[in-house]
């Protein structure tokens, strides 16, 4: 009679035990990653790749394609997406304004992969011959630190020059028709633009700015998901190295998506790096140089700390 009842015991112990495997299943929860991407870069070679998806498997993956920096930091501050990239000026705007932003890792500096452009025919041969010119650039984006910081090193003061915020396309139309003096641009709308009009480089930010591109999550989802983050930072590394041992390939693909020759695309790729690594003493004093130079002409309201919104997720 007792065999019965140890059988019946154990058949209670492992459905109780079943059950609770099975309570502890559903009660952990997926996670939707919300990604912004611009069209042009290693986010959007990772988003058509798909590998993302299956590292992140069980958890699903939200893609939102932005025009530049910019409005992805708005996105940021509206807690709508949890990972981007962009250079250096709008995260620095972003964290002014009270984004939550926080700095999970960043690129090699690609200097070469911005610069000011001048019509061919222009009188002008330096910066300092830049006083007094009217000049394009897109605000708030990462050649708006560049332009500030070549004046600087010109000797021209900020204030005395005239500067049209407009986006490539508009600039692209103004710069056309002989309405502008200069053009600040960065890649790949540079190397495009150099292949498809008399313009010249006047100077590139060698030496001036490091244009490096940040990696950027918030401070509740990278705090609340760091296993997530480091994923993406490793499938992102997957795709580096492929851009790495493939350009012409990716110039092709990146060509089909942007509408921007396959040579010019070469260009641009040739001027970039692509190695993501985490954020070094020297990377962040880099950043912090930015945000001062915006604080000092007064285009953030208040001085920030760029040490304050690292993270160490990435090493």
């Amino acid at each position: 009679m007792s065999q019965p009842g140890r059988l019946a015991s154990g058949w209670i112990l492992g459905a109780t035990l079943v059950f609770a495997l099975v309570v502890s299943a559903c009660q952990r929860k997926t996670t939707t990653v919300r990604i912004g991407y611009q069209k042009y870069g290693i986010l959007l070679l990772l988003k058509e790749r798909g590998t993302l998806e299956k590292a992140l498997a069980p958890n699903a993956v939200e893609w939102a394609e932005f025009p530049s920096g910019p409005p992805m930091m708005e996105a940021f501050h509206a807690s709508t997406i949890d990972f981007g990239v962009a250079g250096e000026a709008p995260p620095v705007f972003a964290q002014a304004n009270g984004a939550p932003i926080v700095y999970v890792a960043a690129d090699p500096p690609a200097p070469r992969a911005e610069a000011i452009l001048v019509p061919g025919s222009s009188s002008l041969k330096s910066l300092a011959d830049l006083r007094g010119k009217t000049i394009a650039l897109n605000r708030g984006s990462n050649v708006h630190y560049f332009l500030a910081s070549a004046l600087a090193a010109a000797g021209v003061p900020y204030t005395e020059v005239t500067m049209k915020f407009l986006s490539p396309t508009d600039a692209r139309a103004a710069f056309d028709s002989g309405a502008l003096d200069a053009w600040v641009l960065w890649d790949p709308f540079l190397s495009s633009v150099l292949r498809t009009s008399d313009a010249r480089v006047l100077k590139d930010a060698t030496g001036l700015a490091q244009n490096v591109p940040y990696y950027l999550s918030t401070s509740t989802f990278a705090g609340a998901h760091g296993d997530l983050v480091q994923t993406i930072v490793a499938e992102i590394k997957r795709v580096d190295a492929y851009v790495v041992a493939n350009p012409k390939e990716v110039a092709t693909f990146l060509a089909g998506k942007t509408g921007i020759q396959v040579g010019a695309m070469e260009d641009s790729l040739g001027r970039n790096r692509f190695d993501i690594q985490p954020l070094t003493p020297d990377i962040a004093a880099n950043q912090q140089r930015v945000a001062d130079k915006f604080f000092e002409l007064k285009l953030i309201p208040r001085s920030v700390r760029i040490s304050d919104v690292v993270s160490n997720i990435v090493n």
